[in-house]
């Protein structure tokens, strides 16, 4: 079982900006947590606009407060975001996210998980760093094997 709570993240390098300081994105778990998948608590401020297009994950995001709007580049629609509206980029959708009055707060949840000191890159995009997470676990592995040996 692991109990995490948000104020130990808030200010720690688990906590990250969103592009061109529009918010943050507290990483509460990561790949490192074996699970598949990370969890994020983000804040998207008020009137920020960010174009994203997650090729390497899939996202689902859950509004829990707040106001925006997301747009599907492939489709032009565009869908308003509030309390208790779930989207879910399951096609590596090309979209713009919207903040809209008030700051949002989403939960969102990406696979595979992120490790953590991914900065999305000029696309809106995170790289794919699990091969490094998991050579890092190899490493940790054979350091453990040796330290039971001394």
């Amino acid at each position: 079982m692991k109990i995490i709570k948000l104020n130990n993240i808030i200010g720690t390098s688990q906590e990250a900006k969103v592009p061109g300081d529009q918010g943050s994105s507290r990483r509460l778990l990561l790949a490192k947590d074996g699970l598949g998948y990370s969890f994020h608590d983000t804040i998207i401020t008020a009137g920020a606009e960010m174009r994203l297009h997650y090729t390497n994950h899939i996202e689902t995001v859950y509004c829990v407060s707040g106001n925006g709007e997301v747009e599907d580049l492939t489709t032009k629609k565009r869908h308003k975001i509030e309390e208790g509206v779930m989207y879910v980029l399951d096609k590596h959708d090309d979209h713009i996210l919207h903040g809209g009055t008030e700051d949002m707060r989403l939960i969102c949840i990406f696979t595979p998980a992120l490790v953590g000191n991914e900065r999305q890159d000029e696309s809106g995009s995170f790289p794919i760093m699990n091969e490094v997470l998991q050579e890092i676990k190899q490493i940790k592995e054979k350091v453990e094997k040796i330290e039971e040996q001394l």
